[in-house]
């Protein structure tokens, strides 16, 4: 008999990306309080990823999206989550799966994660193709910001973190190889 072994990465991953749905299965039912609002970096090549045609040109690989004032009818189930934004003035719905979520942020809160798609199905990407959530330009609330930042991001220690006083982002990579002191 072969011997089994946990994929604590796969694990990870989906816990992680649970955070999202409950976040999102809390807004879809009561709104957003407060200041809050997200950005989501979504690949847009993920086979179920439902899109129309023209933002799929626009944004062949990536995009990030913002949830604030401007989105309707957000439905979230165990497998991703559907919204209607507006782009170019016109509504559009988008279906999103959460393996396509590439980045989370909560300005509001400075809360963050990033994510490794590789081995979770779909249009699986090496992580370091993923980049960063952040975009050049902040984008319209509901519209899609420019496409991420692609290629190997330096990742800071935990005392530039600190000095810096910025959001603090989860990496997954990070997660599993470093310990807080605190």
């Amino acid at each position: 008999m072969a011997e089994e072994t946990f994929d604590y990465p796969r694990i990870l991953q989906r816990a992680l990306r649970s955070v999202v749905r409950e976040v999102l299965l809390r807004t879809a039912d009561d709104g957003l309080p407060g200041e809050h609002h997200f950005y989501l970096s979504l690949r847009t090549d993920h086979a179920d990823v439902q899109l129309p045609a023209f933002l799929r040109e626009r944004y062949p690989e990536e995009m990030t999206v913002v949830l604030q004032n401007q989105f309707w009818d957000l439905q979230v189930d165990q497998d991703g989550f559907a919204v209607t934004l507006r782009f170019d003035g016109d509504p559009v719905r988008l279906g999103v799966p959460f393996e396509a979520v590439i980045a989370f942020f909560d300005p509001a809160a400075q809360f963050g994660l990033r994510f490794d798609l590789a081995g979770l199905g779909g249009n699986a990407v090496p992580p370091e193709a993923l980049g960063s959530a952040a975009t050049d330009g902040e984008p319209r609330e509901g519209e899609a910001a420019q496409p991420a930042a692609t290629g190997p991001q330096p990742v800071p220690t935990l005392d530039e973190e600190r000095s810096a006083g910025e959001a603090k982002v989860l990496s997954f990579d990070r997660a599993r190889d470093r310990r807080d002191p605190e």
